[in-house]
């Protein structure tokens, strides 16, 4: 076989592989083109959590479980029906019971599916007993604002994705089908051509943009003969900034920007989970306190109830006067508002603390009272109603001079918890564990890269186009010509540089300035945040003193009430007393009571705030927390 004839059949052969090429790659284009929505959604599922996990271990180091879907045996959805709560609609109990419209995409979206935790069992009758621990994983699973925060994540993880796909190769296709009809000679010509192209781009991170397209063109005759003829046409070109525009800080900056606002945004999180933790602790200890308080005005109220009979007595048999009945039974009546009010209120808080778990405030549940015995006795054992050392003035039974100086004892930490450190050591945790203060400061990066970007268009612009052009169409008119080939021997080539000098840069200089500005403005912020800080870590150590020392006066105070009351009455009984005495003595028995729950409350409240406010507080996926337990040598004296 003679070299004319290799080379005939190579001509003819090529192009049959490039149509064939380019059929298989606008199929698998079709292909894709007819994923369903589910696909798409999984799809975007994985790449999103793809990313998500990556940040997590760029941002905190380790990665946990994370999702966003919300299971349909949800504890809100699982007391709707088995408490037999009303609601408007099935949208009420989830998703999945949302009737879904005409040419709904996602069906499978709406399938319910159960959750991979063991969900808490729901009593047949009665109330749902939660504990502290069940509430914070209620929260973590239930709660509305909770379950935002985590979209948040997802949805910068899906921009971070769009980001990215700005320097992917990027493929278009098109398809172009034509017939063709002309009677205007005296034989009829008849005709159709069919265009095929396919497009691939990409930009890559220092600033350069490729671009290639191939086209080809089938002119078939269907009269005169019906010949036929098959073109291509071959493109190529490449952009490439050299001033203006050039380098990988300038060109990828959308995509830094982007990462970092996933990583903002798993920081808000893990913000968020531990204060949102501290809040649920709280709201449930005040629930457990308004508890003791319903008690307390309860057991008050019998006792007044009881002291108002017995002055009735009295009074009848001529020992006491109507006046001192009068005033028994204002007590029993402001003892009953009391009462009365307490109760409204504890309602009033178990409901607010449903909605914060994201349950329905119709719901029955009820706290677990262990929680507050075991505070009592971590905290009250530190204390006893008989111990003066450290806390009171001793007493040497003598009267006091009228001129003698009494010395106030200060506070000491004796008795301090494990919390209460150094103020400097409290302070250098805190600034290194907040999260929000880190991107506060990261921020102020992200201003300065903006600078960089903004100072890049003040300058002039130089770039280069060059380009790359093959082509031998065919068309109905020329459908009688052989096959064309790509001959780079008879192509049109072309280089462009374009200079663009910076006379007018007012716009540009502007928008420099302005964004100094906003770097000085995103400093300021990043220090008053941490000026803050510092104050909220000093609050929070004064308030753990001041819980303490409330703690040791209310116990002794307790102590006191207690043994006054009986002796009141043993009193009242001998003569020795009237009854203004007794409502004294009890009503001052009620207080300390309420206050020594308070105090209980208020230091364990004070340890979990401060926890949070030094960016130690860890929760985990559940809702869980970890508490900081801090190393003994920053217990120092203050």
């Amino acid at each position: 076989m003679d070299r004319e004839t290799l080379h005939e059949r190579r001509r003819r052969f090529t192009p049959g592989i490039i149509v064939l090429l380019v059929w298989v790659l606008i199929a698998s284009g079709l292909l894709t083109g007819c994923r369903s929505a589910v696909v798409h959604r999984e799809i975007a599922d994985k790449k999103a959590y793809d990313i998500i996990r990556e940040a997590q271990i760029d941002a905190l180091g380790e990665t946990s479980p994370f999702s966003i879907d919300r299971p349909s045996d949800l504890l809100r959805r699982r007391l709707m029906v088995e408490q037999n709560l009303p609601h408007k609609s099935g949208a009420s109990l989830g998703s999945d019971r949302i009737e879904p419209g005409k040419h709904w995409p996602d069906p499978e979206y709406l399938k319910p599916h159960e959750s991979k935790h063991s969900p808490l069992s729901v009593p047949a009758d009665g109330p749902l007993p939660l504990s502290l621990i069940h509430a914070l994983q209620i929260g973590a699973r239930n709660g509305f604002v909770y379950q935002t925060r985590k979209e948040d994540i997802f949805r910068a993880a899906l921009d971070l994705d769009l980001a990215r796909d700005e320097f992917r190769r990027s493929f278009a296709s098109q398809v172009e089908h034509l017939r063709s009809t002309d009677k205007s000679r005296s034989d009829e010509v008849r005709g159709h051509v069919t265009n095929v192209g396919l497009d691939l781009s990409r930009a890559l991170k220092g600033g350069a943009s490729l671009t290639a397209a191939i086209a080809v063109d089938l002119a078939n005759l269907l009269t005169m003969g019906g010949a036929s003829s098959l073109g291509l046409v071959g493109d190529a070109s490449i952009s490439i900034p050299l001033m203006r525009g050039a380098g990988r800080h300038i060109a990828a900056e959308p995509l830094t920007q982007a990462e970092r606002n996933v990583r903002y945004a798993m920081f808000t999180f893990e913000r968020y989970k531990r204060t949102f933790a501290v809040r649920i602790a709280s709201d449930y200890l005040a629930v457990l306190q308004q508890q003791d308080t319903i008690e307390n005005t309860e057991e008050n109220y019998r006792s007044l109830i009881a002291s108002a009979k017995r002055a009735r007595r009295r009074a009848d048999a001529g020992r006491q006067t109507e006046i001192q009945v009068d005033q028994a039974v204002q007590d029993e009546l402001r003892a009953r508002d009391n009462w009365i009010r307490a109760t409204q209120s504890y309602k009033r808080r178990i409901d607010a603390f449903k909605i914060l778990l994201g349950l329905p405030s119709d719901a029955e549940i009820e706290l677990s009272r262990s929680e507050m015995d075991r505070l009592r006795k971590t905290y009250g054992d530190r204390f006893s109603a008989d111990e003066t050392d450290g806390i009171f003035q001793p007493d040497d039974g003598q009267e006091p001079l009228i001129d003698e100086v009494i010395e106030l004892i200060p506070p000491d930490r004796k008795r301090a918890g494990p919390l209460e450190i150094d103020p400097k050591a409290a302070i250098d945790i805190g600034l290194e564990n907040r999260l929000d203060l880190r991107t506060a400061y990261d921020r102020v990066s992200d201003s300065q890269r903006r600078i960089v970007l903004l100072a890049d268009r003040l300058g002039a612009e130089l770039s280069f186009l060059g380009s790359a052009t093959f082509r031998e169409g065919r068309s109905i008119a020329s459908a009688g010509m052989d096959d064309a080939t790509l001959n780079s021997s008879r192509g049109i080539y072309t280089g462009l540089l374009t200079l663009d000098l910076p006379f007018n840069r007012i716009s540009e200089r502007n928008a420099y300035r302005k964004g100094l500005i906003d770097m000085e403005r995103a400093l300021r912020d990043a220090q008053q945040l941490e000026d803050q800080i510092k104050l909220d870590i000093r609050n929070g150590l004064r308030d753990l003193l001041e819980s303490r020392e409330g703690l040791g006066i209310q116990t002794r105070a307790v102590g006191l009430a207690e043994k006054r009351t009986p002796m009141t009455k043993l009193l009242l009984e001998a003569g020795r007393a009237e009854i203004r005495d007794l409502l004294e003595a009890q009503s001052a028995l009620l207080a300390a009571q309420n206050a020594l729950t308070a105090a209980v409350v208020n230091y364990r409240v004070a340890e979990l705030n401060l926890q949070s406010d030094m960016g130690v507080l860890m929760v985990n996926a559940q809702g869980i927390w970890q508490e900081y337990l801090p190393k003994e040598t920053n217990h120092v004296e203050k």
